[in-house]
Order: C-alpha cells, then sequence, then structure tokens
C-alpha cells in the first residue's frame, strides 16, 4: 500500500529515538568565549530551557567534545580523526571512543573550500560511497542547510539570531530549526563539529 503524499516521514532516529520529535524543534545554540567551566555552547528549546550543553578537552592533541543532556548525562563524544587529509570527525555513543559505539562520521568534501560542504556517512555505512547525510551552506554567515543523503530533501537549517544583547555582550548566537521525526542531538551534533572545522579555519 503506497504511503499518502502527505504522511509525514518515518522517523530518523541516529543517536536514539526519544530524540525525534513528531514536530518541529527549534533551538537556540549560544556559543561562549570563555569555556573552561560550563562548556563551550548552550542549547536551549523554545521556552529557553538548557537541553543540551557541549563540553571540550582542553590542550588535547586531537579536539574532542562532548554533548550531554540539561542533567548532565553524556549522550555523545565527537573526536577529530588525526592527521587525516580532509577534516574528519567520529561520533561516538555516550563517553566512549570505541569503535563498537560509533554512531557516524562526518567528513569535508574538499580540502580548499570557499562554501560549507561537509558529508555524513553512518556506522553501517561503511563504503562511504553515498552520503547518509549532507550540510550545505555558508558557516561564516551561519547559514547552513542540512539534507537526507545527497538529495535535496531538508532535515534541518540553520541560520544566525541577531539581538541586541546578544550584540553588546559579543555572543555568537544562531537557531537551528530541526524539522519533526529529526533526532535533534544528531543536528546539534553536526553544528558543532561546523564549528570546530571551521575554528581549525581561523587558526590556520
Amino acid at each position: 500500500m503506497a504511503m499518502a503524499s502527505g504522511a509525514p516521514p518515518a522517523p530518523l532516529p541516529v543517536v536514539g529515538q526519544q530524540f525525534c520529535a513528531p514536530y518541529v524543534v527549534p533551538l537556540t545554540v549560544t556559543k561562549k568565549s570563555l569555556s573552561l567551566s560550563d562548556g563551550d555552547f548552550a542549547i536551549t528549546d523554545a521556552n529557553g530551557a538548557v537541553v543540551l550543553k557541549v563540553k571540550g578537552a582542553i590542550f588535547s592533541i586531537r579536539s574532542r567534545r562532548t554533548i550531554l543532556d540539561g542533567g548532565g548525562m553524556p549522550l555523545l563524544t565527537m573526536q577529530e580523526k588525526a592527521f587525516s587529509m580532509h577534516h574528519r570527525w567520529q561520533v561516538f555513543r555516550g563517553d566512549s571512543t570505541n569503535a563498537g559505539d560509533l554512531l557516524f562520521t562526518v567528513k569535508t568534501t574538499s580540502l580548499i573550500q570557499f562554501k560549507t560542504e561537509m558529508d555524513v556517512f553512518l556506522a553501517g555505512n561503511t563504503a562511504q560511497q553515498v552520503c547518509d547525510f549532507k550540510i550545505k551552506g555558508s558557516y561564516f554567515d551561519r547559514s547552513c542547510v542540512f539534507y537526507l543523503g545527497d538529495s535535496n530533501n531538508m532535515v534541518a537549517q540553520m541560520s544566525r539570531k541577531l539581538t541586541v544583547s546578544n550584540v553588546l555582550l559579543g555572543r555568537d548566537t544562531f537557531s537551528v530549526t530541526v524539522f519533526p521525526h529529526v533526532d535533534y542531538v544528531f543536528i546539534a551534533s553536526l553544528v558543532v563539529i561546523l564549528d570546530e572545522v571551521h575554528r581549525d579555519k581561523r587558526d590556520e
């Protein structure tokens, strides 16, 4: 029996089914300049409640970030793959970096990028010939779109959020709209990796 064209898509759980809502999930991502104690990012919901926090390993050879839920429980660990030609990040479940806990890999599509373009491969996609998700846009403008596979089917989008307080306080804040049935923790992790890749570019 064919699915009706207006029927909602099947959930896309990458981290977990519980993170796939049947409605649009608006998130606000606030990047902090001083982050030695309380994390690099705060990710809040439409009511301003902190739903995710990001903490990083300071002074490590390989960049490493952990996404925590609002209660401080580790959900994902993101680690840059050392000595890789392309920027490549591996993302694991919880606070693990064991190969058996690998969920997905993110890599830039080319060494020189004037526009943002990154491919996402789920752990089961070992050949990595065709991506499972794709990110396109301009991170410097904080304007990126997240697509399902190598298609035009959008699963989330990101844009800069300008407010008077953000400008006065020098905070880098942006809005992320996660589409229905899409894993919002997965999308949040991609935003963090985007920032890391472009932070590396600024340091070069």
